[in-house]
């Protein structure tokens, strides 16, 4: 169309075709059922599809039919279009695409795009990357100048800038980075992964070194980043243990701020399970660590921190260095602080009673004085087995504290159970050769000579000396006694409380007897005070009456004087009242002969208030009267003019009664201004003919 087409009879009409609309910026998805040729001339295989991009309306041909019509996809600054080629073509802007080749579509190829019959939409919107100026990315296979991708190749881009990832292009790491901001006491220890320049220092493979703040740093991609770390602030008291990671050396830092090199690292020290419980554990001397079965709940040490121990006052600790094959003490208190190859020698002493070995461990050695118990089972020449619970009081005799004294001490490692062991065989010895009636009356005796022993006087020595270690025992105490056979033990309980019945039996018919005689002693007591009170009773009835008499007396004469004085009080205030009521009246009249003189007074002085201004506002009207005729006067003057005066004065007196006449003018006074003028007579004389009043023509003369 348009037209009239008027088929033939060997022709059917099959469809009715309408034209399809394409708006701008849209395009019809067509299809060849057969092989045809396009409004475009060109030639088309049955099932291939093409674009009609051209505005308009399009009715397909006969061998054409509309398979969807595409609508534009908007591109924006922040979003972009991501497309694969199906196959071999040539895009709308003229561009040859292969298959399987992807590129990206954005805001500066065109605003809007319609997919094409030979492409695939990878990501219809791809958001863009954007970096500030503290940000960073590294970008994977990324691409050239030409558009092509360098597989394997890493790019850093830092902010500000912003940029859309091409097709294969990634993130290193998944995201956008922050550039490293590193603080004065902060560094970052770098290792380098390829051969590269870095301000103009040579790197290669493997090499490492750090960058110190205060500084921003954003690393290359041929760097890897091994770690970020601070100085680390040590007190006088504080240290680390810092490992040469080139030549193996072990250096401790105490007392000062250390930032680690780039061939510095920390070290961890070792340490037995036991020293770790013993430093973490409270220490108190000799009062070491139990053994137990966990470590729940104890507190971790931080290995790479140097080992340090307060060596508790009146006490020692003994370090070995393994490398100098020497060892020192340490006197407390005292802080211990140990070095590389460094150890605390740790004590391992006997416990509880009896006592057994590897009880307590420690490595704080107390020099006492203290004590410790055992107990020792003991047997008599008449074989009676007897149960000793001994207190023995000990100390290091190391007053001077000299290196001598420092290597003995250490010298038992054990040395309660070695002490208790020695004590116990003496105690043994001298009891086996007591029978059991001697012990029971000098234990304490046969027990301190045993251990003490005997001077050359005879006298039992002060103290039991060790002269391996230097450990004095200074005392002994029994703390108990018990017989070991059960039947023994049982017939002792049974005299001892036979022993307690008697005692206390006699006790209670002593307490009974006394009890009686201080009851007699308390009823005779008794009716002594009753007798004293009673003789109390009657003085006090004799006083009471005595009293009574008294204050009748006093009752009568006091009633008396009291109405005298009632009387004479009674007639004083009527005079009294009688003197201020004239008192009162006086003031009255005084009052009102002031009050009727302010009141004349005040009077008088309104009444003249009222004269003087009356008289003021009278002298007020008179002067604004006699300005008012000045400025009328002067007015009239100025009305009639200097020159009419002048002829006036020159005029004779008819021609200036006519003039004055026809100015309205009763009488006027002309002055030279040079002869005085006595203004009061004129005033008179011209106030007298004004009331006057006018002459009647044909009168007598003025």
């Amino acid at each position: 169309g348009p037209a009239t087409y008027m088929p033939r009879v060997e022709v059917r009409v099959k469809d009715t075709v309408k034209a399809t609309i394409v708006q701008a910026g849209t395009a019809l998805r067509l299809r060849a059922r057969q092989e045809t040729t396009d409004s475009a001339g060109n030639t088309r295989q049955a099932g291939e599809e093409w674009l009609m991009r051209k505005t308009g309306a399009y009715i397909p041909g006969v061998h054409e039919e509309i398979v969807a019509t595409m609508k534009p996809m908007v591109l924006t600054d922040y979003i972009a279009i991501h497309l694969r080629a199906l196959r071999n073509f040539t895009d709308d802007k003229g561009v040859q695409r292969r298959a399987g080749q992807e590129w990206l579509l954005t805001t500066q190829d065109c605003d809007t795009h319609i997919q094409d019959v030979h492409e695939e939409v990878v990501n219809r919107e791809l958001n863009i990357q954007v970096l500030n100026s503290s940000q960073y990315c590294v970008v994977q296979n990324p691409w050239d100048d030409q558009g092509k991708p360098r597989m394997g190749r890493l790019e850093l881009r830092r902010g500000e800038t912003a940029f859309f990832l091409r097709p294969g292009e990634t993130l290193f790491g998944g995201s956008i980075l922050d550039v490293m901001v590193l603080e004065a006491d902060e560094a970052v220890l770098l290792r380098a992964k390829q051969s590269f320049q870095d301000n103009g220092t040579r790197r290669t493979p493997g090499d490492r070194w750090t960058v110190v703040g205060p500084c921003e740093y954003v690393p290359p991609v041929e760097v890897e980043v091994i770690r970020r770390y601070r100085a680390i602030p040590l007190d006088e008291t504080e240290g680390i243990y810092v490992r040469n990671i080139k030549t193996g050396s072990i250096e401790m830092i105490v007392g000062r701020t250390h930032l680690l090199g780039p061939d510095e690292e920390l070290w961890e020290k070792p340490l037995s399970d036991d020293v770790d419980k013993l430093l973490v554990a409270s220490q108190s001397f000799t009062h070491g660590l139990a053994p137990s079965k966990g470590d729940k709940g104890r507190e971790s040490r931080d290995k790479a921190r140097v080992v340090t121990f307060r060596t508790p006052h009146n006490s020692a600790t003994q370090v070995y260095d393994f490398r100098k094959k020497a060892a020192r003490v340490v006197w407390g208190p005292g802080l211990v602080t140990l070095g590389p190859d460094e150890e605390f020698t740790v004590l391992s002493l006997s416990g509880g009673k009896p006592k057994r070995q590897d009880q307590i461990k420690t490595i704080a050695l107390s020099l006492g004085p203290d004590f410790t118990t055992d107990i020792v089972v003991v047997e008599t020449s008449d074989h009676a087995r007897r149960q000793l619970q001994l207190s023995y009081n000990w100390m290091f005799d190391v007053g001077s504290r000299t290196v001598d004294d420092a290597s003995k001490i250490f010298q038992v490692p054990d040395f309660i159970g070695d002490a208790c062991k020695a004590i116990a065989s003496r105690v043994r010895g001298a009891v086996a050769a007591a029978s059991f009636d001697n012990f029971h009356r000098h234990s304490a005796n046969i027990i301190r000579t045993a251990v003490f022993g005997k001077d050359e006087a005879g006298h039992v020595r002060e103290k039991f000396y060790f002269p391996n270690n230097k450990l004095a025992v200074t005392n002994i105490d029994i703390q108990s006694v018990e017989p070991v056979d059960h039947s023994t033990r049982d017939a002792l309980a049974l005299s001892v409380q036979q022993a307690i019945e008697i005692t206390t039996k006699s006790q209670e018919a002593s307490a009974r007897h006394d009890a009686e005689r201080k009851a007699q002693e308390a009823v005779g007591l008794l009716e002594r005070q009753k007798l004293k009170d009673q003789i109390e009773a009657e003085k006090a009835r004799r006083a009471l009456l005595e009293l009574q008499a008294e204050s009748s007396a006093v009752q009568s004469m006091g009633q008396a004087k009291a109405e005298a004085r009632a009387r004479a009080e009674a007639a004083q205030i009527e005079i009294q009242a009688e003197v201020d009521q004239a008192q009162l009246r006086s003031t009255m009249q005084k009052i009102l002969s002031e009050s009727e003189l302010d009141r004349i007074r005040m009077k008088q002085d309104a009444d003249l208030n009222y004269l003087i201004r009356k008289n003021e506002i009278e002298v007020l009207r008179e002067r604004q009267m006699a300005d008012i005729e000045r400025e009328k006067i002067k007015e009239t003057m100025a009305a009639v003019g200097k020159d009419t005066v002048v002829q006036v004065a020159k005029a004779s007196q008819e021609m200036q009664a006519k003039l004055l006449e026809g100015l309205g003018l009763t009488s006027v006074l002309i002055t030279d201004g040079k002869t005085p003028i006595n203004l009061f007579n004129t005033a008179r004389g011209l106030v007298s003919e004004e009331e006057a009043g006018p002459q009647e023509p044909g009168g007598a003369d003025p």
